[in-house]
């Protein structure tokens, strides 16, 4: 059911300024509340309404602070769509980030990417995404190797992506007056929709390992 999420209150921008720099633990203390209020529960009521929206995206987390400073100056959160495959959101004075993330992949997971890349069917497939995201304005990144993997030929047509042992594809929403309204669910919808292809295929390529 929509309604929600109405946006995060402009008070919110007040209260990551206060959290710059290396705030004292007193700091942290005086804003604590201001901060979970104003801050973390309109990502969780974000969250909610994507969830509702998609049964997909039900299975999410947003942080809590812990004890390093930039987690209380950035507040963050995970969709998982499969194992170590998520949509990961970001909220801080900059605004609001996306990305679509296989990272921090399990034993054998490296493998199973470089077999579905290095076959015609699913590599094509891949290359092609990667590119229309890449045209959409996402940065793609990753944890790359500085050349092909070993038992892969140095010439393959998808040399660049071989040499991915995880794979980001990331863009900055904005930081525009739609951040306040409940507009700001639809574009995490919009957003989503564009790495819809790439995260359904790291679903079923890089298969759960553990």
């Amino acid at each position: 059911m929509r309604g929600q999420f109405t946006g995060w209150p402009e008070q919110a921008m007040d209260v990551l300024w206060q959290l710059q720099g290396e705030p004292t633990h007193a700091t942290r203390e005086r804003y604590r509340a201001d901060r979970e209020r104003l801050v973390r529960q309109p990502m969780v009521a974000l969250l909610n309404e994507v969830a509702d929206t998609d049964p997909r995206y039900e299975d999410f987390s947003v942080w809590h602070y812990r004890t390093d400073s930039w987690w209380w100056q950035h507040q963050g959160a995970v969709i998982r769509l499969g194992r170590k495959i998520e949509i990961g959101l970001r909220f801080d004075l900059d605004g609001l980030r996306i990305q679509g993330a296989w990272w921090y992949p399990d034993p054998g997971q490296v493998d199973m990417f470089r077999k579905a890349v290095a076959s015609e069917g699913s590599g094509r497939e891949l290359s092609a995404i990667v590119e229309d995201v890449r045209k959409k304005g996402y940065d793609i990144s990753g944890d790359v190797m500085k050349r092909p993997p070993r038992g892969y030929p140095t010439d393959h047509s998808r040399a660049n992506l071989l040499r991915h042992r995880s794979l980001i594809a990331a863009r900055p929403l904005g930081c525009d007056e739609w951040l306040h309204t409940p507009e700001a669910v639809d574009r995490v919808l919009s957003a989503a929709a564009d790495l819809d292809a790439l995260l359904m295929w790291l679903v079923r390529h890089v298969k759960r390992t553990a």
